[in-house]
């Protein structure tokens, strides 16, 4: 069992949260082994922002909890489909005869999964209960189909388990799919997927082909919430102790019943679900901002205010408040650190609550200036002061005026598609691919700590870090600005460790024991019993287990890849430092590789123990 990783991705800019189990797991589907070997289990803390806009439904949420089970290089589809079978089965009590599966029903290139559909047919699944579907459905990736996939990227063929809730609801909620054949994957909400078994067996080359990788890989995830939902066999996730305890709350304090108004149940989900993400997001250290994570939570608060005052309450930070404690019951005895950042998480939330009661008084100003709304001012107040659609609406249908709502979805969607374009750039270029320049910079990044203790003040620790083939970004905590003679030293001592070219070492050791070293660890990071410590230039005659603060020149909690030597690494210069929020500091900086001289680093993705 291994513990979830925070929300936030630690040293990779491709995506701005986890929002899966096995993105923290890259290295090891690649091969590098893992502390805890072959077989690895969890719940992963999760968060999906392109889903924030589909929440108000039955089923779709951002943040949930992700159930997870590997195989790296070990079990595959033999005994992967039978084990979880029987989870679902015996283990939740799910009746075998509201399950339905699909499998992969192949392409040009791979062949259709027939050893899937011979073993769920084992199982004493009916053929009408096993269904193919084409690679849009039926193949995983973070980024999607074969031909989407970045290079570098892992995925393919999966098989999808889902659970039947019963005909009498293909008719769903003002459902588009009402005249069309109902199907597992078709979304009109009597089917429910609830677990998904990918096996990892591809990597995309450069040349656009997908290369076998050398180990077998299993990646299985089933969310929480939806199995919960299935247990209780009810299509609302809503329903459940996942969120039930939050809607309570909702409706003491709106004096509204949950599931009486359609508009006022969708505005209890928006608010039950964001809150729920923003206590999370926050526990694991991200602040309301303009920018990345930020700018998500902020949004998370900003829509559930607007969402309370759709429902009557017109102090709207005065709910956002209450819900705090809800949430934080909930999730206090799996991540006890929901409760002891509390207090903390509630003023964030208090305070950011406060200043956009400011912003939409401001809204309304603007509102009070245009004679005539049509749907492109309209999206500009969405977006830039958060103003939903149904707001805007009711101002200008109090007016007696109309507003054109297909204007409206024009500029949203247009803003979307701007937003996708952005988020495949950020795939395109992070410490995922393990590629040379993204490997260098995490080394550097290493000696870039360590120099900073040095030089600056013992007490900085690591807040945040963001690398790409060009550059590195680090947020550490400290109260003022580094001056520019303490940036030169320290970047005179990243130099001088590297032209010392020193050995580094990757080195698997308990937990308990890699802290008595005074390694570096991540800030709300939670670790497994058996971790990975990358040293660089541990003393010779001390063993990494009696090593202590001093006997080397940098130790990190890590799983890496790295360099072998720091010569490997190349010149390194401080860009710019500057402040990322209150009490944390950012620097950038880059390797100019053909200052060295040296060659092509060889990456370590095994252990040197």
């Amino acid at each position: 069992m291994i513990p979830s990783a925070p929300l936030v991705p630690e040293n990779d800019p491709t995506t701005l949260f986890n929002s899966a189990g096995m993105q923290p797991l890259i290295p090891y589907l690649l091969g590098q082994s893992h502390p805890l070997g072959k077989r690895l289990t969890n719940s992963q803390k999760s968060f999906r922002s392109q889903d924030i806009d589909e929440v108000g439904d039955n089923r779709h949420m951002t943040f949930f909890e992700m159930l997870g089970n590997w195989s790296l290089g070990d079990y595959f589809k033999s005994e992967q489909l039978p084990w979880v079978y029987e989870f679902v089965t015996k283990e939740l009590g799910l009746d075998p005869k509201r399950l339905y599966v699909s499998v992969f029903a192949g392409n040009e290139t791979i062949s259709k999964d027939e050893a899937s559909i011979a073993i769920w047919k084992s199982l004493g699944l009916s053929d009408d209960h096993i269904v193919a579907y084409d690679v849009e459905k039926s193949w995983w990736s973070r980024s999607g189909t074969p031909e989407q996939m970045a290079v570098g990227e892992l995925g393919g063929p999966d098989s999808e388990m889902f659970y039947d809730f019963g005909e009498d609801l293909h008719i769903h909620e003002n459902s588009p799919y009402k005249n069309e054949k109902c199907h597992p994957n078709c979304d009109c909400g009597r089917f429910l997927e609830i677990g998904n078994s990918v096996f990892m067996q591809y990597k995309k080359l450069a040349d656009g082909t997908l290369e076998e990788l050398p180990q077998r890989n299993v990646d299985f995830g089933g969310g929480l919430e939806r199995l919960n939902a299935a247990v209780n066999h009810t299509p609302d996730a809503f329903l459940t102790d996942s969120f039930l305890s939050i809607i309570n709350k909702i409706e003491e304090v709106s004096k509204k019943k949950y599931g009486t108004n359609p508009d006022e149940t969708k505005s209890m989900r928006v608010i039950s679900d964001h809150m729920r993400g923003a206590v999370m997001m926050i526990t694991d250290g991200v602040i309301p901002s303009n920018k990345q994570q930020g700018y998500i939570l902020r949004k998370l608060i900003r829509r559930s205010m607007l969402h309370a005052r759709q429902l009557g309450i017109a102090k709207s930070e005065a709910l956002i408040e209450t819900l705090v404690s809800p949430v934080v019951s909930m999730f206090e005895s799996a991540y006890p650190e929901v409760k002891t950042h509390e207090q903390q998480t509630t003023k964030v939330i208090v305070d950011e609550a406060t200043r956009f009661e400011k912003t939409i008084e401001k809204g309304l100003k603007e509102i009070e200036k245009m004679d005539v709304i049509d749907g492109n001012q309209a999206f500009v107040l969405y977006e830039t002061y958060g103003f939903p659609w149904e707001l805007t609406e009711e101002i200008v249908i109090s007016r007696g005026q109309q507003v054109d709502r297909k204007q409206f979805e024009a500029a949203f969607k247009k803003h979307q598609a701007l937003s996708r374009t952005a988020s495949a750039g950020m795939f395109k270029g992070g410490l995922a691919d393990t590629s040379v320049e993204t490997t260098r910079l995490h080394t550097t990044h290493h000696l870039l700590l360590s120099a900073l203790q040095q030089i600056v003040d013992p007490t900085i620790k690591q807040r945040g870090s963001n690398i790409t083939v060009e550059r590195l970004r680090m947020d550490f905590n400290f109260a003022r600005k580094v001056t520019p003679e303490e940036l030169k030293k320290v970047e005179d001592l990243v130099n001088s460790k590297i032209s010392e070219n020193l050995k580094v070492t990757r080195v698997e050791m308990p937990r308990e024991l890699a802290e008595k070293t005074g390694a570096q660890m991540e800030f709300g990071h939670k670790y497994p019993d058996k971790v990975s410590v990358y040293f660089v230039d541990l003393k010779k005659g001390i063993s990494p287990e009696t090593a202590q603060t001093g006997d080397y020149a940098s130790a990190e909690f890590c799983g890496g890849p790295h360099v072998s030597f720091t010569g490997e690494l190349g010149h390194f210069t401080i860009d710019k430092e500057e402040s990322a929020s209150a009490g944390i500091r950012r620097i950038y900086g880059h390797l100019n590789h053909e200052d060295s001289g040296s060659t092509t680093p060889s990456v370590q993705e095994k252990s040197n123990t």
